[in-house]
């Protein structure tokens, strides 16, 4: 980055302060307090600088002394909360742009030639023409510029004035009033007009008044933010004993706000009075307030009904309202602007409301202090999120009750972490009961689920009320944001260095004729003593230095300023073309593809290593039930896109394949509806919306295979419908519309499959949960919820049934689940469920295990106890819930299992095939957990079963023990981790082979990005062919892309839809933003916004190849130009003893760049096609040129260098020598040999040289691109007949008619056309011809037809696997490898195993668990096919084998068999003593996949992070013993990311 380097430095110094901290901070606190609340601490803390220590800010309390200054100001400063993320200002724009412009060299350079010839002594005939060119392409780049930042402009007025009701008229004592300096004030009276006058602007456009067309915001800032303006509470009347006229200027109270559920909004004093009665139930209030108050808050009664009365009393959190402090009734919650808020702001947030700042939850409309956010912008994730209030905070709801508060906040300092914040509440609890004891000291941690974070939205929440942390650049998003780069393309950073060379050689030029011109004025005695008036300088070394600048007048062509208009011209040209491309034009959102920075077009031509984001950027983060096992029978039919791709890659035509599995699909779910409407015509079921087809599951659960199996149906539905912690939305309707808002969308997906059928949530009561139950409403009491996380990889709920039964529903990962299942029992079911849940998994599903447990009532009694402590809990909290939470969920029985499919984005996987054909490595940095990325990809064509995954989980928090396990698996590929391998890395190229896979978790990659281990790193993961890094922050996905970047100097681009991939967006060379249905945070900081990844393959494979191959071919056929024409100048000077006279009329000198030679070169860099965009997708090897920079190299640049020194000659010494032994005469007598016209000799051939140079060097010879070049031949000679026709031309008068009719013209012309073309024809056709390129032979295919078949295909359905000979790899690599003899042999073998193993005997996908250790195995650790490794050859398998057997796709004999359905063959089992018809009836879904099953990897099988069936087969029920040990897959607690980057 060009201006980031300072933004890292800071956020450094930041977790250095904070490290530091950490070991003082504990020593520094005190528990006890004065009355005035400054803690005890103070003498020991006045030396130490607030921003070491984190921050402590003050509420109601008086600043101590060591925080204020000699004036009583308070000594430490916060960041404003206004942001800015344009790079200019009104004012600055100007001065800074230019100075930025003029980093450019060729800039300084052409502005130093003006300032030159503005000095008649140099001999410029016109200074002030000279000087438009740089003025054009200045202005033209400024504009550009203009534009780009005034939308970055744009978007930062929005969120600054958004609005916010914060309190005011209050003393918030840790902020001073602010002192605007005059220069500020100028600034800010600037932005002020500037921001009126185009409002002005608009408002004339539009021709409308008032606010119509403005959406919420602008409306809602229409106005001033007076008194008026306030949201008064519908509580008040419950609340309060006052008088109602009070509430006209007293402080704001609760609003009414519209329900997020649009049936269930209420509105006027019923509304009022019923909201009320809700809330005082629902508040707990643990002491009385002074009756000398005029409100009290009353007391819930005592008689509230409970389920199960509490074996602990509950326990006592005290509160932050002081009722001792009297309230002024002066503050009042107003409407203000986002950059008013403060650190230290009481503020309150609406339903849908944005996040203006980092803030703590002090209470929320929930009784419970729960609030719901979306973090999209945060971490591209759509669903909710809950926060808690601070327990000692949900009191603090008006603005009266903010005005008593009395506590202090003590805060680590802002980092860049965003799932992580340590803090803590203090203050001094005063007993209501003993008003004259004094009080006693308490405190309660803040963490992060008390946070809510800036750019977050609140849903589902009627409002919050909280305190601010962090404003403004110190908010944990703008710290993740960086700061906006500067981006240059490749090309330009080297056209540097060859303006630099080619200043080099003008040097020398303008010296030779310094030298030579200052020489013969020195030695006298020579012609021009006698024919000139004498010299400029008067002295020899004079005369030379006057000679040498004006020399650099003559010569300034050499480095063109017309290149870098013409520069600018082509990429808008292109940038307009991306832009109006139909095929990357996104319908749905009406979203086209958006070129944000115009000058990297030739950037994405290059690209080596794209790394992407994962949800809403691979995928549509959109969650569907597909398929189930239920007591050992699978349920559900889907064709996913993993099977798609496997059946893909072993030559089924998936197209037909996939239209005869969605044939019966549809007939299957059209049997299923009206299966369903039969036994319950259930008012919730959306047709459209069913996700789960299966017919045979609802014969079941209306008892067509028996009760055992219909109750085993009924009560899987009823744990998913129990299980969870989702929000009910209705929408009104008839019947009602129900919707699921939950923190994850696979619960979401779980809860409404249940509501499908027929297993309805209709919503919570006050104890527990509602479900409408095959159309009986049934209530259950939720006893606990026991939540997941990731650690736990599982969830539980206690719940209490209609018939007083204590159950445990369970749910989670399928390893963890089966260790804690009860010992002994199920074992056929739990070998059948897990052989179906790797089934599901190998689709590429997401799968999860659902189990439960019968509790007795003294059990669950004793375990609450334990329970209640373990929350009561102030430290280690979590670790203690866990411990508690572990201790019941045991002794569990398996109920089934589930499969989800996370859809991906259409085209994915094609897309991501085509560019790993481009030879082009995509790494995937994602904030998801590991297992989930790992299926998606397997989804997505990321992994196949034919690599080995190498899972980097460094369980050790050190860099030593990262090191060494990089060590290891580093020796696999015969590494050390050397600089002289890295330097290798460099020159390669090549991608590497498809047999690894690298996956790192947060953690890992924290220990793994230290300097001391990177290049290690670096260097594995460029062995894999896929890399994912999971869990990773913001900070740490730019990292990664900045160790690639610097490390390996390759080209990369970053992709993603979130604010948290902002960061990784402005780092990478190109950033990409994907214009998702919410949230445009990527988009705004990206150089190109799309709306589908699928539309990466055609912006870069299509557009990007050819702007990179049309700039460089533009660039070089540039600097040749300019030597032609230059250097025939430069050799005319040595005839005139360097002179600096001109060799040509001025007019020729004027037009040679603007007319004579400009459009053939600027077309060529906007419509020149080596290939069109169907072939350039149809073969995406042709890129591989980009990736290794061989458009563009300085090989080139040279070789055309001196092609045009060549040229010059020809040009002018073929005419020399012409004249040099006579003259030639006109038909009336009169000669042609001044200088003006054997000029015309010299410049109309190398005019007509240079266009039809140009046009040879063009790939397409359309009839325009041959026009144009045509025209601006011919135009030189329309040109010198025109002009000489008049007398204004003076001495040139008559040129036309003498030269144009001089046969010697003619035939000079013709020879020097034909010598100075004819070895650059010679070496392209020895070049094409004996050493074709890529692109040479495609070309020539096109031209044989072996490409029309794509004249009529759609350009978006091109697929490279149509043309492209199949091949083991996809990458074109494979093929140009030289292969060593024990490859050979290796390949031999490959080649055998597949012809003995069918892919149809391969598991496809692996599971959706991985736990914890590493899981890279030696790839020949198993020796032949027929190897039992697996240990699945057992009885239970047998039978299923003989009833699904395996099919192989060639015999012995190679004769091809065709895959078929057997007839399931029944065999008796624990569970069941009498045939099963849902056990035998066919399933298609099922019987697709059932081939696979026999044999698994060894990679899989032998790693204890993938849950294979064999694997849940041999796990024993470890949880169960009752003796704490930690079962299968179960990890130990690890740090948090946070540590790191602190």
């Amino acid at each position: 980055r060009v201006t980031g380097k300072g933004g890292l430095a800071r956020r450094k110094s930041i977790f250095n302060r904070h490290a530091n901290r950490l070991s003082q901070a504990e020593k520094k606190r005190e528990s006890a307090g004065s009355a005035n609340g400054v803690h005890q601490g103070e003498d020991e803390e006045k030396d130490a600088p607030e921003s070491e220590i984190g921050r402590t800010v003050y509420f109601n309390q008086p600043l101590p002394a060591n925080a204020k200054d000699e004036e009583g100001r308070p000594l430490v400063s916060y960041k404003r909360n206004k942001i800015r993320t344009a790079k200019y200002t009104a004012l600055s724009f100007v001065p800074k742009n230019l100075w930025l412009q003029f980093h450019n060299v060729a800039n300084v350079y052409f502005l130093f030639i003006i300032i030159l010839s503005a000095f008649p002594i140099f001999g410029a005939t016109n200074p002030g023409l000279s000087a438009v060119p740089l003025i054009v392409i200045v202005v033209i780049t400024a504009v550009k510029d203009a534009i780009e930042d005034w939308r970055r402009s744009n978007l930062d007025n929005e969120l600054n004035n958004a609005p916010v009701h914060r309190l005011v008229d209050w003393d918030n004592v840790n902020t001073a009033d602010e002192y605007i300096n005059p220069w500020r004030r100028v600034k800010k009276a600037c932005s002020r007009a500037i921001l009126s006058a185009s409002q002005w602007i608009g408002s004339k456009k539009k021709k409308k008044d008032g606010t119509e067309g403005k959406d919420s915001k602008s409306r809602a800032l229409d106005g001033p933010a007076d008194n008026e303006s306030r949201r008064y509470s519908v509580f008040s009347q419950a609340f309060d004993d006052e008088p109602a006229a009070e509430n006209a200027d007293g402080d704001v109270e609760m609003t009414p706000v519209p329900s997020p559920t649009p049936g269930q909004a209420r509105s006027g004093e019923a509304a009022a009075a019923a909201h009320a009665d809700a809330e005082r139930e629902d508040l707990q209030n643990d002491h009385t307030e002074p009756g000398g108050l005029s409100q009290s808050l009353q007391v819930p009664s005592a008689d509230r009904p409970t389920s199960v009365k509490a074996a602990v009393a509950k326990r006592f959190y005290g509160s932050l309202i002081d009722p001792n402090l009297e309230a002024k009734e002066a503050a009042r919650f107003k409407r203000d602007y986002w950059k008013s808020v403060q650190v230290g702001d009481f503020v309150r947030l609406y339903n849908e409301e944005e996040i203006p700042a980092d803030i703590i939850v002090l209470s929320t409309s929930d009784a419970d202090g729960a609030c719901y956010v979306e973090t999209k912008n945060l971490d591209g994730e759509t669903n909710l999120k809950v926060r808690q209030a601070l327990h000692t905070g949900r009191k603090v709801r008006r603005a009266r009750d903010c005005e008593r508060t009395n506590f202090r906040l003590e805060s680590e300092p802002p980092h860049a972490n965003l799932y992580a914040y340590s803090g803590v509440v203090r203050w001094d609890q005063h007993d209501p009961s003993s008003p004259h004891e004094p009080p006693r000291a308490m405190a309660e941690p803040v963490g992060i689920n008390n946070m809510l974070l800036r750019g977050c939205t609140l849903r589902n929440t009627d409002w919050i009320v909280g305190i601010v942390v962090f404003t403004g650049e110190e908010t944990k998003i703008m710290i993740n944001s960086g700061i906006t780069p500067s981006k240059r393309a490749q090309i330009s950073k080297d056209l540097n260095w060859n303006v630099i060379y080619n200043f080099i050689i003008l040097f020398f030029m303008c010296l030779i004729a310094a030298l030579v011109q200052g020489t013969t004025w020195g030695r006298g005695n020579e012609s021009l003593d006698y024919f000139e008036f004498g010299s400029y300088g008067g002295t020899p070394a004079l005369n030379g230095f006057i000679t040498f600048w004006a020399a650099v007048i003559l010569f300034q062509n050499l480095v063109p300023i017309s290149l870098y208009i013409s520069l600018e011209i082509i990429r808008t040209a292109q940038a307009f073309f991306i832009y109006s491309d139909t095929f990357m034009y996104y319908e749905k959102l009406d979203y086209p593809c958006t070129p944000k920075s115009w000058n990297i077009s030739d950037d994405v031509g290059q690209i080596e290593y794209i790394f992407s984001d994962k949800t809403g950027t691979l995928t549509q983060n959109v969650m569907e039930f597909k398929k189930c096992t239920i007591n050992g029978i699978p349920y559900g039919e889907a064709y996913t896109e993993a099977q798609a791709g496997m059946q893909k890659r072993q030559g089924i035509d998936v197209e037909v394949e996939g239209a005869r599995a969605r044939e019966q699909i549809a007939h299957d779910r059209v049997e299923m509806l009206k299966s369903i409407r039969q036994i319950y015509d259930n008012p919730y079921l959306r047709d459209e919306e069913l996700t789960f087809v299966a017919p045979d599951f609802v014969r079941d659960i209306s008892g067509e295979s028996g009760e055992e199996q219909k109750a085993a149906n009924e009560r899987f539905m009823l744990a998913l419908a129990l299980c969870h912690t989702v929000i009910t939305e209705r929408t009104p309707g008839d019947p009602p519309r129900i919707e699921f808002k939950a923190q994850s969308p696979d619960e979401a997906a779980l809860v409404a499959t249940a509501r499908d059928v027929g297993f309805t949530v209709m919503g919570r009561s006050n104890e527990g949960i509602i479900i409408n139950y095959l159309g009986v409403e049934r209530e259950y009491t939720v006893l606990n919820t026991l939540e997941f996380n990731s650690t736990r990889k599982r969830m539980s709920a206690i719940l209490r049934m209609p018939d007083g039964k204590i159950v445990l529903f369970c749910k989670g990962a399928d390893s963890i689940i089966y260790s804690r299942l009860k010992r002994g029992e199920q074992l056929d079911l739990r070998r059948s469920t897990a052989e179906h849940l790797e089934m599901f998994a190998r689709e590429g599903l997401r799968t999860l295990c659902i189990a439960q447990r019968e509790l007795g009532e003294e059990e669950y009694q004793k375990w609450n106890i334990d329970h209640d402590l373990a929350a009561a809990a102030v430290q280690d909290r979590e670790e203690k819930l866990e411990v508690v939470s572990d201790a019941i969920e045991r002794e569990l029985t398996l109920l089934g299992g589930t499969a989800i499919e996370d859809r991906l984005q259409d085209g994915v996987p094609d897309a991501i095939a085509l560019l790993a054909q481009a030879g082009i490595k995509l790494w995937v940095l994602t904030g998801d957990k590991v297992e989930t990325a790992i299926n998606i990809g397997f989804s997505c064509n990321l992994l196949d079963n034919d690599m080995d995954l190498i899972l980097l989980q460094i369980e050790e928090e050190s860099v030593d023990a990262a090191g060494r396990e990089l060590d290891r698996h580093l020796a696999v590929f015969n590494k050390t981790g050397s600089d002289a391998e890295l330097k290798a890395a460099k020159k390669n190229h090549e991608p590497p082979d498809p047999t690894h896979a690298l996956v790192v978790d947060g953690d890992s990659l924290k220990l793994c990005l230290d300097d001391r281990i990177r290049q290690k790193f670096l260097l594995l993961c460029k062995e894999c062919r896929s890399v994912l890094c999971c869990r990773v922050s913001p900070a740490q996905k730019a990292a990664v892309v900045r160790l690639v970047k610097n490390s390996l100097d390759v080209m990369t681009l970053a992709i993603g839809d979130g604010a948290n991939d902002v960061a990784m967006i402005q780092e990478a060379h190109v950033g990409v933003g994907i214009a998702g249905e919410e949230g445009r945070q990527a988009v705004m900081s990206s150089d190109y916004a799309i709306g589908q990844f699928r539309f990466l393959t055609r912006l870069v494979l299509v557009h990007g190849r050819w702007s990179y191959r049309r700039l460089a071919e533009t660039i070089a056929n540039f600097f040749y130009k300019n030597i032609v024409w230059t250097f025939a100048l430069f050799w005319y000077q040595i005839f005139t003893n360097f002179d600096c006279s001109y060799a040509f009329d001025y007019s020729y000198i004027l037009l040679y760049n603007l007319a004579f030679t400009s459009l053939p070169i600027i077309f060529m860099g906007i419509l020149d096609q080596d290939v069109d965009d169907k072939v350039s997708v149809a073969v995406p090897q042709l890129y591989r040129r980009g990736i290794e920079r061989k458009e563009w190299t300085q090989i080139k640049f040279w070789t055309y260098m001196v092609d045009g020194l060549y040229q010059s000659l020809l040009c002018f010494f073929f005419v020399y020598l012409l004249f040099e032994p006579a003259t030639f005469n006109t038909e009336n007598g009169r000669n042609v040999n001044d200088y003006k016209r054997v000029g015309t000799y010299i410049a109309c051939p190398a005019v007509v040289v240079v266009n039809a140079y140009i046009l040879l060097n063009t790939y397409r010879w359309d009839w325009f691109m041959v026009l144009i070049s045509t025209i601006s031949m011919l135009l030189v000679f329309f040109w010198t007949g025109v002009y000489t026709s008049f007398t204004a031309s003076f001495t040139f008068y008559g040129t036309g008619n003498q030269v144009l009719g001089s046969l010697s013209f003619w035939a000079a012309t013709f020879l020097i056309i034909i010598l100075c073309l004819l070895p650059r024809f010679a070496s392209k056709a020895i070049q094409k011809i004996y050493f074709p390129r890529d692109v040479d032979i495609v070309r020539e295919q096109i031209r044989q037809g072996k490409f029309d078949y794509l004249r009529d295909v759609d350009p978006t359905k091109v697929s490279a696997t149509s043309i492209v000979p199949k091949a083991e790899s996809t990458s074109s690599s494979e093929v140009s490898k030289p292969l060593s003899k024990d490859a050979n042999k290796e390949k031999q073998k490959r080649d055998l195993h597949v012809q003995t193993m069918s892919e149809d005997m391969r598991p496809i996908y692996p599971p959706s668990v991985a736990a914890t250790a590493t899981t890279h195995n030696p790839r020949s650790n198993n020796g032949s096919d027929g190897t039992d490794y697996t240990n699945h050859r057992n009885d239970s398998l047998d039978r299923i084998d003989r009833a699904f057997p395996p099919v192989s796709s060639t015999t012995h004999a190679g004769t091809p068999l065709t895959p078929a359905i057997t007839e399931p063959f029944h065999t008796p089992r624990e569970s069941f003593e009498r045939p099963r018809p849902s056990f035998d009836r066919p399933r298609p879904s099922f019987d697709r996949l059932r081939s696979s099953m026999d044999r698994t990897r060894s990679s899989f099988e032998q790693s204890r992070d993938f849950t294979s069936a064999a694997l849940l087969a041999r796990v024993e029920s470890s949880q169960s013993t009752g003796e704490g040990r930690q079962g299968h897959g179960a990890s130990k607690s690890r740090h948090d990311i946070s540590d790191g980057l602190r």
